[in-house]
């Protein structure tokens, strides 16, 4: 009798708790990213600049260089919602088009750095002796001066233009970027799997694309992400100065240059840029510090 009571109080089966459902690595890696809210505010500012640079067009109300000089300088009202300039442009509609100018600047100075800087990261770590060295001093020598005054310096030497910007920031970043590399890369050649790839005779090619690369590329990713927000703020640094962007490419660095004179009269011609320029830095901020906590497993915390 208590053998058949013993046996009725075991629950069937299909009553049992079900085992917990495995979660994969890139689903991981989104639940801890939007579960963090600053970091989903930062994307979806980092994703309304996109759509606003690439539908610009549709977007501004006005194009960006059109001039009515009866009507510079006027307050904002419900035919130009920011106000116009000292030419009579529609403020919003530049600040609109200056956007193209930033996220360009921005992905192309960024790219070439993290690609220039992380291969020369990854060929002084993997190879060592003389080659480390040539690499290492290379970038400590560009490290000594921050990096605002290489980009002001070269900026200056190279004059103004998209192109010589683009030049001198890349340029700028590139230490950086190789440090981060570097030490990334020694980290990950004292694992196994490295001796292991070697002792079966894989090329140094193929180690350093094929494993050292992909290991590091995560916490790379985070440092690109937030050099973007750095990148974009630089590049205003110097067309406020003169030797960025200059008229009539819409630049918002520029733009508070030539509002500055009326700040007391009109001062959304500097403020309407400058909080974009804010807003900018602030969502890739907010989007590394969240990829960093999702992509490093000692962050992640519970989740």
């Amino acid at each position: 009798m208590s053998n058949k009571t013993e046996i009725s109080a075991i629950p069937p089966i299909n009553m049992m708790e079900k085992p917990s459902k495995h979660i994969s690595e890139a689903g991981r890696v989104l639940r801890i990213f939007f579960g963090r809210k600053l970091a989903v505010v930062g994307l979806f500012f980092v994703l309304l600049l996109v759509i606003t640079a690439i539908f610009a067009p549709w977007i501004a109300p006005y194009g960006p260089d059109e001039m009515d000089l009866l009507n510079s300088l006027q307050q904002p009202s419900w035919q130009h919602l920011l106000g116009t300039d000292s030419m009579g442009r529609d403020v919003l509609s530049r600040v609109i088009y200056g956007s193209r100018t930033s996220l360009i600047i921005g992905i192309i100075a960024v790219s070439f750095s993290a690609i220039v800087g992380e291969a020369m990261g990854l060929v002084a770590a993997h190879f060592g002796g003389i080659v480390f060295t040539i690499i290492m001093r290379f970038t400590d020598a560009l490290m000594s001066i921050p990096m605002m005054i290489n980009a002001l310096v070269i900026a200056m030497l190279l004059g103004s233009g998209l192109r010589n910007v683009i030049i001198a920031l890349a340029i700028g970043g590139l230490a950086g970027q190789c440090r981060m590399m570097c030490g990334m890369a020694m980290s990950i050649k004292q694992n196994d799997y490295i001796a292991a790839g070697r002792s079966f005779g894989a090329s140094d090619l193929r180690l350093m694309l094929r494993h050292i690369l992909p290991n590091a590329f995560p916490p790379l990713l985070v440092m690109i992400t937030m050099n973007l927000g750095m990148v974009i703020l630089a590049e205003a640094a110097l067309s406020f100065l003169g030797i960025g962007i200059v008229a009539p490419m819409c630049a918002w660095g520029s733009m508070i240059s030539e509002g500055y004179k009326y700040l007391l009269t009109n001062p959304v011609l500097s403020f309407a840029p400058g909080l974009a320029i804010m807003v900018v830095v602030f969502g890739f901020n907010m989007m590394g510090d969240g990829l960093r906590d999702s992509l490093d497993p000692k962050l992640r915390g519970t989740l």
